[in-house]
C-alpha cells in the first residue's frame, strides 16, 4: 500500500506529465568548487582547483555564490524542505510552486529507513546509494542542499551525505527565503524529469527494502558510523559522560513546560543533557552565525569546545543544525542521535528529567 508521500508524489507526477525536461549544461565546468571557499570565507583559489581537493571546513555557501554557479555540470542542488505535521505545509507542492532553477526534490521522509516506526531514520547504505543514483547524484558532484525555512531540514540531509562518506556537501545559507530576498529568480513549475527523478528515488528505496535489486548504482557510499549514535550509545554515555550531550529543541520542550508536538510523548529531556536551542545558531535572516558568535552561544550554555560533543533533538533534524555550528568551529566529527527524543521518550522505562526534577 502506498504511503502518504508516495501518493502525493504520484499526484504531482500526474499533474506534470506535460512538462518537458530542462536541457542540461553542455559546457565544461569552470571549477565551481574552487570558488566555494571564497564564498564561505576561505579566500580565492586558483583556476582549475578540483572538486576532489577543496576544503569542506565550511558547512554553508551563500545565495550569491549559488546563483553564480547554478549551471556548473558538477553541481547538484537539492530542495530538502520538510515541515512538522502541525505546520500543515506540503513540501512537494511548495517545491512545484517555487524552487531554485534546476533543483531536484529530496524527500526526507521517503529517503529513510522503511523498517523503523520512527520518522525519517537514516536509511541503509544500499538504500541511500539507490536513491541518490535515481536522483542523478554522483560521487564527483558537489551537492548544495536548501530548504524553505532558511536552515532547517537541509542540515539533516547535509549530515546524511557526510554520514555516508560524501563530504562535498554544503547547505545554502539562509535557504530559499534568503535566495528570493536577494531577488534571484525561481522556477514556478517542476520539469517532468525532476518529478520523475524524485519519484524514482522513492521507488528505489522501496525496492531495496523489499529485497529487490536496483540498477544502475552511480553513487557509492562509505558509511561513517562515528556520525550516527544509537539509543544504546546514549544510555552508555549517560553513565560514563564521555560526550557532552546537547539538545536542540526549544527551552520549553527541554524543560518539560511545553508539550511535545508528537502526541503521546513524554515531556522533558534525557538526564545529563544540556539545552542549546538550534535557533541560537542562526541570525534573524536564518543564516549561520559567524564563528565568534557561535562560540559564545555554546559557552554560555556551559558547553566546552575542548571536549567531545554529541547532539539530539526531537527526530534528528535540528540536532544537525547544532552539528553545523560546531563544524564551523572546527569540530567536524559531532555525532547525532538519530532516534533522538522521539525514540527515548517513547520507552517508558528510560529516565526523563524536567525543570522540576533537575532543579
Amino acid at each position: 500500500m502506498a504511503t502518504r508521500h508516495e501518493y502525493e508524489m504520484a499526484l504531482v507526477l500526474e499533474k506534470t506529465r506535460t512538462f518537458y525536461s530542462q536541457p542540461g549544461s553542455t559546457y565544461q565546468s569552470s571549477s565551481w568548487a574552487s570558488r566555494v571557499m571564497a564564498s564561505a570565507g576561505g579566500g580565492p583559489r586558483a583556476a582549475g582547483y578540483s572538486t576532489s581537493s577543496i576544503s569542506t571546513d565550511e558547512p554553508v555557501v551563500s545565495a550569491d555564490w549559488l546563483h553564480s554557479n547554478l549551471r556548473e555540470p558538477d553541481l547538484k542542488v537539492l530542495d530538502a524542505s520538510w515541515y512538522m505535521p502541525d505546520e500543515q505545509r506540503n513540501a512537494i507542492q511548495e517545491y512545484q510552486v517555487a524552487h531554485i532553477p534546476g533543483a531536484l526534490f529530496f524527500d526526507l521522509d521517503g529517503i529513510s529507513d522503511r523498517t523503523s516506526n520512527l520518522p525519517h531514520m537514516l536509511p541503509s547504505e544500499e538504500a541511500f546509494a539507490a536513491a541518490c543514483s535515481a536522483l542523478g547524484v554522483e560521487n564527483k558532484d558537489g551537492v548544495v542542499v536548501y530548504d524553505g525555512k532558511g536552515i532547517y531540514s537541509a542540515a539533516r540531509v547535509w549530515w546524511q551525505f557526510r554520514a555516508f562518506g560524501h563530504d562535498k556537501v554544503w547547505v545554502l545559507d539562509g535557504g530559499l527565503p534568503r535566495y528570493r530576498a536577494l531577488g534571484y529568480d525561481v522556477e514556478s513549475s517542476a520539469s517532468g524529469d525532476a518529478i520523475l527523478k524524485a519519484s524514482a528515488a522513492s521507488e528505489a528505496i522501496e525496492k531495496i527494502y523489499q529485497g529487490q535489486t536496483v540498477n544502475p548504482i552511480t553513487f557509492k557510499t562509505k558509511f561513517q558510523p562515528h556520525f550516527v549514535w544509537t539509543l544504546d550509545q546514549v544510555k552508555k554515555n549517560m553513565e560514563d559522560k564521555t560526550y557532552q550531550h546537547i539538545d536542540a529543541r526549544s527551552r520549553a520542550r527541554f524543560n518539560g513546560t511545553a508539550p511535545e508536538p508528537r502526541k503521546g510523548l513524554r515531556s522533558g529531556h534525557i538526564p545529563g543533557s544540556k539545552s542549546v536551542p538550534f535557533t541560537q545558531m542562526l541570525d534573524s535572516s536564518q543564516t549561520l552565525l559567524p564563528a565568534d558568535e557561535l562560540k559564545k552561544q555554546f559557552e554560555q550554555e556551559g558547553v566546552s569546545l575542548d571536549s567531545p560533543i554529541m547532539a539530539s533533538c526531537g527526530t534528528g533534524v535540528t540536532a544537525c543544525i547544532l552539528a553545523m555550528g560546531l563544524h564551523r568551529l572546527g569540530k567536524m566529527d559531532v555525532p547525532v542521535y538519530d532516534g533522538s527524543w522521539t525514540e527515548w521518550a517513547s520507552q517508558p522505562e528510560f529516565p526523563v528529567e524536567d525543570s522540576l526534577s533537575s532543579a
